[in-house]
């Protein structure tokens, strides 16, 4: 979150003098509520540099709040409250008050509060992630659940896993035959392949490229991933200052409101394209088990760009957070020779010389314990989405007033030093420990908790380890000379800022 935008925006004298009187005014307003309104019973505050009205928007301008709420904790508790311009936002980074506000108190705070760029970019919360609970999202979730996400369809979808898993090999092979001594370039070859699975699972066919009149042109594969995903992803953490200070809403931020918009557009132009072709498909007569096909069959409540939108949401999650996952635990196997041969004698153990599948992710004990220390050391939504109180409520002891809004730092849950020891550090075997139960994909926060849970855990699950154990099944991985240390994230997830560079070396050599 970049405060350095308010500034920007408000760069002439007149309009920074008018800024200035509104502040005021809006201070000498408030201050007969929020500065008295039970302050004593709020978590405590950390003392705000600067101007009061900017609060601790200067502390956030790193674009990574997740490591800044979890500093903050371990100066003032894992409870506290922060300014962020015009509201207050309550930052939990504890497990247990996590869970509080996830489960117990989740009637009180099942609002979602979200950015104005987030907001352009999901059609006023027109997807499963970021609706508010209600009838909408039980709707939406059902359908994706039924047809993409649940039980029933992971089976239906398992071939299509399974191609994907062999091609990234083929691949994986081909450089390892012709370029064994150069490092691959693991995210390329992961992302396509899990692209191309979210389009077969989204629109029933392989697009390997589409005319859309509306952008001048036809585009590849590669283009479409930048369109759907890609420049979607960047565009989420987008800033807008009116997002502190929404009584200056009037003010206008045509910058950040076009750059949004002209992402927004691209995105519709080419799902309309992608829909119109597979309509033409089923006016021939050709079914395909997929998302689209089941939405236009059985959502006839739905509107063309509800549609539109929540076969899209399952592109871009499918495309983007099971990528992260993996791509830190191969960076981790291959910085830790001795771990990855650990797994991949667990593997031996379980499956010999046949392949390994995902009817046996749950056989190798160290597989799960990788999984999920990857998962709580590079929690890939670090944050979740806000969430905005609605009636006064309690939380971790604390009164929490009506129009806060509220933050769980899954990472700053993750680096807790009370419940974690050496929390900065990747060790798989804390989860072999007994006190944590194999079975539960909830011990790390990262698929959230309660009534709004993650309902895409049982793909990425399923994804990620048959892919970590595949992988180091068939060669052993040595990071690229220099990546030992290429930790930073970049993005809404926390994708690698550097792609994963590694040698290979096939195991049956």
């Amino acid at each position: 979150m970049d405060s350095l935008t308010l500034t920007h925006q408000l760069a002439t004298p007149v309009a920074l003098g008018g800024f200035s009187l509104l502040l005021l005014l809006f201070l000498l307003r408030l201050r007969p509520t929020f500065f008295t309104h039970k302050r004593s019973k709020l978590p405590p505050v950390p003392e705000v540099p600067g101007l009061p009205v900017i609060g601790n928007l200067l502390q956030l301008k790193e674009k990574k709040p997740h490591k800044t709420f979890t500093r903050m904790a371990d100066k003032y508790g894992p409870i506290y409250s922060i300014r962020t311009g015009a509201s207050t936002l309550i930052v939990l980074n504890n497990t247990h008050v996590a869970k509080e506000a996830m489960v117990t108190r989740f009637p009180s705070i099942s609002t979602r509060k979200l950015s104005n760029a987030l907001t352009m970019l999901t059609s006023d919360k027109c997807m499963v992630a970021t609706s508010d609970y209600n009838e909408f999202h039980k709707m939406v979730k059902k359908h994706i659940l039924t047809n993409v996400l649940g039980a029933n369809a992971q089976k239906r979808n398992r071939c299509h896993r399974e191609a994907m898993m062999e091609n990234i090999l083929r691949q994986f092979n081909e450089h390892a035959k012709t370029s064994s001594d150069l490092a691959v370039n693991f995210r390329k070859i992961f992302v396509s392949e899990l692209f191309v699975l979210a389009l077969k699972q989204a629109l029933g066919n392989n697009v390997e490229s589409i005319y859309v009149e509306e952008l001048g042109g036809t585009l590849s594969r590669e283009d479409m991933h930048k369109i759907l995903v890609a420049d979607l992803m960047e565009g989420a953490i987008e800033v807008d200052w009116r997002d502190f200070f929404p009584y200056l809403k009037w003010i206008p931020n045509k910058s950040m409101v076009m750059k949004i918009q002209k992402l927004v557009i691209r995105r519709k132009a080419l799902m309309k394209a992608l829909m119109n072709e597979q309509r033409k498909r089923m006016a021939s007569g050709k079914e395909i088990n997929c998302f689209l096909d089941y939405m236009l069959s059985e959502a006839k409540e739905l509107t063309e760009e509800q549609i539109s939108m929540l076969v899209w949401e399952t592109i871009i999650e499918t495309s983007d957070t099971t990528l992260v996952t993996t791509e830190w635990a191969m960076y981790e196997l291959a910085k830790d020779k001795n771990r990855q041969e650990r797994l991949y004698k667990e593997l031996q153990d379980v499956c010999g010389h046949e392949k390994f599948t995902e009817d046996q992710i749950n056989d190798p004990p160290y597989l799960g314990a990788i999984f999920h220390e990857t998962l709580r050391k590079h929690s890939p939504v670090p944050i979740v989405p806000l969430r905005y109180v609605h009636e006064d409520t309690e939380l971790g002891g604390y009164h929490i007033p009506a129009g806060s809004e509220i933050a769980i730092n899954i990472y700053g849950c993750n680096m807790d030093n009370n419940r974690w020891e050496n929390p900065y550090q990747w060790m798989p075997e804390r989860f072999l420990d007994e006190k944590h139960d194999p079975m539960d994909l909830y011990k790390t926060m990262a698929f959230g908790a309660g009534k709004r849970v993650c309902a895409g855990s049982l793909q990425a699950t399923s994804i990620a380890c048959t892919a970590i154990g595949r992988l180091v099944q068939e060669f052993e991985w040595e990071l690229e000379q220099g990546e030992e240390d290429n930790e930073d994230t970049l993005g809404l997830t926390t994708n690698k800022l550097h792609p994963l560079l590694v040698k290979l070396k096939p195991r049956n050599q």
